[in-house]
């Protein structure tokens, strides 16, 4: 039975009145847990039809197209192919020679949770008062008018996921985001895209929590947090399940009591949150793996997996994409096995690729970490086409959010999410010249009204300051 603890209903019971010794009969409304109290207000606006006429395509999805017009309605790709025959009406777009790529996407930031200007009062993406905080959302911490969001549009960054930090077991829910301007976190907010849950192993949180001597301190210490807390959410979960499978005897008296935690755990073992693992070493991804079996979940994907070549033969059988920087390491000790080539080499082994940042500089230049990895791999004579390394900013990385149905590449029926590049997308020289959104022109680089900033950078006025 699935677990309707996460789904929003209402449920009509009979409940035993006591103290008399008679048994009476009456309605009494239970009402559940909502699966989504924090909706998504995002509305994409209207806008006209349009069409990139003539240019060159990396598709997302392996493919280059060239010579090719792009036909944009309703904010949905509506046909691609050459020589499109066109409505009166359409917006021409004369993008003959020049190069367009669906939208970047960055899987691990924490934009918003970490924002700039960088201030202690504004720290706020690690949760560390607990190994175990699946009960936090990183929602609930992102400041929307983080001046960082625009920079990351502006490289081409059309959707990012909002991360808890590694300083827990558990860290916490994160969010995909649209990469629009919004006065609350809800208005950017990915309608209907599924949450995700960070957890961490290693170095980190065995060093915050070893310090104050408590569990974790060691690597088996990490294992033995996560199996109890998963072992908490099992039970967490039978005991809904019972509850609401046997109606004869279901009651207010009776009913499990609600538990934040637990509640997002169970959600991971229902398979409506998915879990992103940070997780440098391959021995730690293959543990990892074997507890997610242990209790029945599935790993999305093990981010900065800085070992992720040796892993990477696991993570194609596994179905697991492995979350990769294109040349950082050496920073701590599980950072330090690192190859250049690694994020060519998950991708030979046909397993899921992807490119992150995990930092506010490198997700304004995600095209060029893309380029540095891919020159790697052929450098060892893997011969990958730009067509294919562009997959690990664009679909791969929405296969890693469970997103593919709707971004990551140019396909009919898909999104809008769109990128018009000054040069070819992977050339160290070029830049975002449009960025559009669902079909909206969210960023031009040569008019200056289409170029958001936050409230925050505008300052303050002055309280003597003359006004128009």
């Amino acid at each position: 039975m699935k677990n309707a603890l996460l789904k929003s209903l209402a449920l009509i019971t009979a409940v035993t009145l006591s103290g008399c010794g008679e048994t009476a009969k009456g309605p009494i409304e239970i009402t559940l847990p909502n699966k989504n109290p924090y909706p998504s207000t995002y509305k994409a606006p209207e806008s006209p039809a349009f069409a990139l006429i003539g240019a060159n395509l990396l598709t997302g999805d392996g493919a280059e197209l060239t010579n090719t017009d792009l036909l944009i309605e309703n904010g949905k790709i509506a046909a691609i192919g050459p020589a499109l025959a066109l409505q009166p009406g359409t917006i021409q777009i004369d993008a003959n020679g020049q190069w367009v790529t669906p939208g970047l996407i960055d899987v691990h930031s924490h934009m918003g949770v970490y924002p700039s200007p960088s201030t202690s009062n504004h720290s706020d993406g690690n949760e560390m008062t607990s190994p175990v905080t699946a009960e936090v959302w990183a929602e609930h911490s992102v400041w929307p008018e983080d001046p960082q969001f625009e920079k990351a549009l502006a490289g081409g960054v059309t959707t990012v996921q909002i991360l808890p930090g590694s300083g827990n077991l558990i860290g916490g829910r994160g969010v995909t985001l649209k990469n629009i301007p919004s006065l609350t976190v809800q208005g950017m907010k990915f309608p209907g895209a599924p949450y995700s849950l960070k957890m961490a192993c290693g170095e980190n949180p065995k060093r915050v929590y070893g310090s104050r001597n408590t569990l974790p301190s060691t690597r088996m210490g990490n294992m033995a947090g996560y199996r109890k807390a998963w072992i908490q959410a099992a039970e967490y979960r039978k005991s809904w399940d019972e509850y609401l499978k046997d109606s004869d005897s279901r009651s207010l008296s009776n009913t499990p009591t609600r538990n934040l935690r637990l509640e997002t755990l169970a959600g991971v073992l229902e398979g409506d949150i998915r879990i992103h693992n940070h997780c440098y070493k391959v021995d730690e991804m293959a543990q990892m793996i074997d507890m997610s079996k242990e209790f029945g979940y599935k790993i999305a994907a093990f981010h900065h997996a800085v070992e992720a070549y040796k892993a990477a033969p696991m993570l194609a059988e596994e179905g697991i994409c492995g979350v990769m920087w294109a040349d950082w390491w050496g920073f701590k000790q599980e950072a330090f096995d690192m190859v250049r080539e690694n994020i060519a080499l998950v991708d030979y082994a046909q397993a899921c690729a992807v490119i992150h940042s995990d930092n506010p500089i490198q997700v304004q230049r995600l095209n060029q970490e893309i380029a540095k990895a891919m020159s790697a791999g052929n450098r060892m004579g893997l011969d990958i086409s730009a067509a294919k390394a562009i997959r690990w900013g664009t679909y791969n990385a929405a296969m890693s959010l469970g997103l593919e149905d709707q971004i990551g590449s140019l396909a009919v029926g898909k999104n809008a999410d769109i990128v018009l590049w000054t040069k070819h997308p992977l050339s160290v020289y070029s830049l975002a010249q449009k960025v559009w959104i669902d079909g909206n022109l969210r960023f031009d680089r040569f008019d200056k009204s289409v170029q958001p900033t936050s409230d925050f950078n505008l300052g303050i006025i002055s309280a003597g300051e003359a006004r128009p």
